[in-house]
């Protein structure tokens, strides 16, 4: 398929996995979780429908990550197994190159009786430097955005003062003599603490089970990290950090109920954001707090994430119509 740039788009089969991850490496807005590595875990539940972008030259200048919506075999969404998709490339696709892409990748979706394509664009904090082009492009395509969603995220370069709540909480916490730990050593621990946390507040099981996330760790030791709070020998709160491009993202928050009596998130929190800063990371990102599409906001928790420095970053949804 060629438009009048010459752009062509190709059907991503198990063969190009090692040229995909090596793409991914040098795209300035694409993250570990678009790798076939990471995928690799849940490949099994959806189908596949991603595409390579080359260009006259047959060379690869872009990747569309996407796969069929499990609710719905008409629609395409980029991605449904993480929270994000995005164009991804490493430079090439800007203005008028964009669209002509978008374009392209429209017409081969639509030519396979596909009707609608839902596109998750990727936060701006997770950009090495400014790359909207993809949302000029949907605009100028008549997209419309369906949802928005908001996270919490920490300048690291210039944090806002955390709330006086919160530095009282972060004295209790010390002064109760929590500690806390680095390492996947207790990680069995803590996701029954996390899976315990989430029955109780949402009534729903976390998105990876103890051996997806195990396994996961294992691929990417670096970027996945474990932290716990412990009083009198016990878990009384964790989180899990995943370690992306410029930010570091909070992917599961969990505390006993003794652990929230003890402020013990506070005292995770404040040694990640450290070492988060420490290590050069832009931004700590505390994750979104919305349900029912972005609709509902769970105000006491982002006022919560909030009190640390935080602040807005919307995570945005459009919607097209392959006519």
């Amino acid at each position: 398929m060629v438009d009048k740039n010459y752009l062509r788009v190709f059907p991503y089969t198990d063969s190009d996995a090692e040229l995909w991850d090596k793409f991914i490496a040098e795209a300035p807005m694409a993250t570990f979780l678009h790798t076939r590595r990471y995928l690799s875990y849940h490949a099994d539940r959806f189908q596949d429908v991603s595409l390579l972008i080359k260009d006259e030259r047959s060379q690869l200048i872009g990747l569309f990550l996407a796969a069929v919506d499990p609710i719905n075999s008409k629609r395409v969404v980029s991605h449904p197994g993480i929270t994000y998709g995005g164009v991804l490339h490493t430079g090439h696709l800007l203005g008028e190159q964009m669209i002509q892409a978008f374009k392209i990748v429209l017409e081969y979706y639509k030519n396979r009786e596909f009707e609608q394509l839902r596109y998750k664009a990727i936060p701006y904090i997770y950009h090495q430097y400014p790359l909207a082009d993809d949302l000029y492009a949907l605009f100028h395509l008549g997209a419309v955005r369906y949802r928005c969603d908001l996270s919490c995220a920490i300048d690291l370069t210039n944090r806002r003062e955390p709330s006086q709540r919160r530095q009282r909480s972060l004295k209790k916490a010390l002064k109760q003599g929590i500690k806390v730990k680095e390492g996947a050593e207790d990680i069995g621990n803590l996701w029954l603490l996390i899976e315990e946390n989430l029955a109780r507040k949402m009534g729903q099981l976390p998105v990876h089970s103890l051996d997806e996330i195990t396994y996961l760790h294992s691929l990417f030791p670096k970027n996945i990290n474990f932290y716990i709070a412990i009083s009198n020998s016990e878990i009384v709160a964790g989180v899990v950090l995943f370690s992306i491009s410029t930010v570091v993202r909070t992917q599961y928050i969990a505390s006993s109920l003794i652990g929230y009596d003890l402020s013990a998130l506070d005292a995770i929190f404040e040694l990640c954001i450290e070492k988060a800063k420490t290590k050069g990371s832009r931004y700590f990102d505390f994750g979104t707090s919305n349900q029912n599409e972005g609709k509902s906001l769970a105000a006491s928790l982002y006022k919560f994430k909030s009190e640390f420095g935080g602040s807005g970053v919307l995570h945005e949804f459009y919607e097209m119509t392959l006519k």
